[in-house]
């Protein structure tokens, strides 16, 4: 679901607006408990799979979603 919101954000000119916006519906619209299974699962799997738009989300992401 994270590479959803990452694929349409990732086509906006401005790359750090991009990144904004995917950490921000991320933190808006998911609940504290998906958050921390998305960190869960980076933590246990790396974040390989997620598009770049998603990876360069992750610090704000986790920064607001507290330790795993």
């Amino acid at each position: 679901m994270a590479n959803q919101i990452g694929a349409f954000f990732e086509a906006m000119p401005d790359r750090e607006q991009a990144i904004k916006d995917v950490a921000g519906h991320i933190l808006r619209s998911w609940d504290p408990r998906m958050r921390r299974d998305l960190m869960q699962y980076v933590g246990d799997h790396g974040d390989g799979d997620l598009k770049a738009v998603v990876r360069d989300a992750l610090p704000s992401i986790s920064d607001a979603t507290g330790p795993v």
